[in-house]
Formats: C-alpha cells, structure tokens, sequence
C-alpha cells in the first residue's frame, strides 16, 4: 500500500505541491520588461489569420487543449516528428488536428520575433496560450487576462499520448478522471467542454450513435430524432472520412452557452457531450449554464486558467525547458 495523509496518496500531493509551485511563477504581464507588446502582437496576428479562415479558431483551441493534457502546456504538441523520434501529433489522437492551429502557433511567433528586442525571448507555449485566448474572444466568447512565463518543453514522443485524452465515447467517471489528473473538477470539465460550440469533427468519431449504438437501438436513444436523421443525412455510411460536419448544430461560429441548451435538447454530437446532461450528477450544472451565459463564461475562464497550469515548466532555461528558436522542432 502506498502512503496517505487525510486519505490522499503522497504522489498526488506531490504532484499538486509541484503544479501549485510551477503556477506560482506564472504571471500576468511576465513579457512587461522583456518584449512589452507581446499581446498586442500575437493578437494581430492571430486576428489576420482568423480573417484568412474561420478554422483558425477551433482550430487552435484544440491545439492548447491536447497540448496542456500531455505532457503539460509546453508547446510539444507543435514539435514536428524526425526520423528518430514520432512526436506527439502523429500519434493516432491528434492526427485529426487542423493545421490552422499549429500555423497560427508559427506565424504569431514570427511576428513576435520580428520586433526588436523580442526575438526568442516568447516561448511558443506563451504564445499559442494567447492565441488561443485571442480566437476564443474573436469567436464571441469571454476575454481573459492570461497567466504567462512558461517554457517550451524538450521531448514530444507519440507514445507518451496514449491514455491521456478524452474520447467521443467516454462517460462521466471517465471524463472526471481524465479531468482530475490534470487538477481539473467535474464544473471545469463541463466548461471545458463547451469547446465544442466551435469547430467540427469527422463523421466517423460519433457514427456508431446512429448507425450501431446496439443491436436492438441502432440509433443512440438519447440523440434527438429529427437530430439523428440530420446526421444520417449528412454522414451516409461509407462517406468520405475527409467529410466534416459543426459539432454545434445551433450556432457554430459563435463561441457561447448554446452548447448547453443543444445537449437539454438532445443534440450533443458525442457521447461525452450528451453524458453531462443524462447523468445527474452533472444535468443541474448544464442546466444553469444554458440559462445564464454570464455563470458560464465565468467558469470557463476560471477552467481556463487552471488548463493554462498544467504540468508547466518555469524558471531560467534549461534541463526544465527552454525558449524554442521555432516552434515545430527543438533548438
């Protein structure tokens, strides 16, 4: 048996000692003597190219989603594999990652760089978490300051993926465990998942909810029906699998609280969606956000934060981390 203090295993204190200790030297404003614009740079640059294409935003938001649930916030999901190392995003659970989120990644750092004074003094984990507060803002969603000074990770490795992100099909007790290995509560994971209000996704990851749910229900009977034939309709069997349809069949391009009212109504794209409204131990919180988009935005910005904690490398660079020249290989 492991050891325990009031019940909780040692490793884990251990492990939130360390997240509690990394978090504290992140800092609002971290850039003020060293590149003071930073903001204002990204910024613009992510705004030029959400102008270019509307998937910049999903797009980039799901980038600092599977990058925080790895290996930490530390930009190692943009490493590009070698022929002596498979990164992180050739690892079958991010294939389907849009290339938007990654260029966005890379272009706000060449602006950034361009400046004088700033040149590799921004980690590309900094900048795709401004990013990706800059899309969620421009999408209609709730401005936040963020918390910087993180640094870039050394190794991406596409084993080290496995078993570390949510899947379409998972439950309730799955999604809270996943969520609090990562520090992260039942009320952050459900504001996290509102990610979903924006973006798209492959046929083939919720097929199974209206072509084989089960034998005797073919279709998932907590679909909505007219939503269901939607979907058949929009994903015939053997559809091209390049096929992409909006997860939020309401307002798509609009980053808000109707996430929550399409799950009252039976259209959560997937099982992991539609589980925090038939389960009852998370249908109350879904219930008052799809009432108020004021207590939503408020928990997703606490969520964020939280998200933007995780697992990150600090300090002076080194054996920790370092500020990487380009943000898809290692210096």
């Amino acid at each position: 048996m492991g050891r325990f203090y009031n019940n909780i295993p040692l490793t884990l204190l251990s492990l939130s000692c360390l997240c509690i200790l990394a978090s504290a030297q992140l800092k609002q404003n971290y850039y003020a003597s060293t590149c003071p614009n930073v903001e204002s740079i990204v910024r613009k640059a992510v705004q030029l190219k959400f102008q270019q294409t509307f998937v910049t935003a999903p797009a980039t938001l799901r980038l600092f989603f599977h990058d925080c649930f790895v290996q930490g916030c530390d930009a190692s999901v943009i490493i590009q594999s070698t022929g002596s190392n498979k990164a992180e995003k050739d690892n079958p659970d991010n294939i389907s990652l849009a290339g938007d989120g990654f260029d966005t990644v890379i272009k706000a750092k060449a602006a950034v760089d361009a400046v004088s004074g700033c040149r590799n003094k921004v980690s590309c984990a900094d900048i795709l978490t401004m990013a990706t507060r800059d899309v969620i803002a421009l999408t209609g969603g709730p401005s936040y300051a963020v918390e910087l000074g993180r640094l870039d990770g050394l190794k991406s490795t596409a084993a080290s993926v496995t078993g570390k992100l949510p899947h379409p099909n998972f439950n309730l007790n799955q999604l809270n465990s996943l969520f609090a290995a990562n520090g992260l509560n039942q009320n952050d994971m459900i504001a996290l998942s509102a990610a979903h209000t924006i973006g798209f996704s492959h046929c083939s990851k919720f097929s199974n909810r209206i072509y084989n749910f089960t034998k005797s229900n073919p279709i998932d009977p907590t679909l909505n029906k007219q939503y269901a034939s939607q979907l058949i309709q929009m994903c015939p069997k053997n559809v091209d699998p390049r096929i992409a349809i909006n997860m939020d069949p309401a307002t798509p391009r609009k980053f808000d609280n109707a996430y929550y009212k399409n799950l009252q109504g039976g259209k959560g794209l997937f099982t992991s969606d539609q589980v925090l409204f038939t389960d009852s131990r998370s249908k109350s919180v879904v219930n008052a956000w799809a009432t108020s988009s004021q207590s939503f935005n408020s928990a997703f910005i606490t969520a964020m934060t939280k998200l933007g904690r995780v697992g990150v490398k600090t300090g002076k660079p080194g054996p920790n981390g370092n500020i990487r020249v380009r943000c898809d290989a290692f210096n």
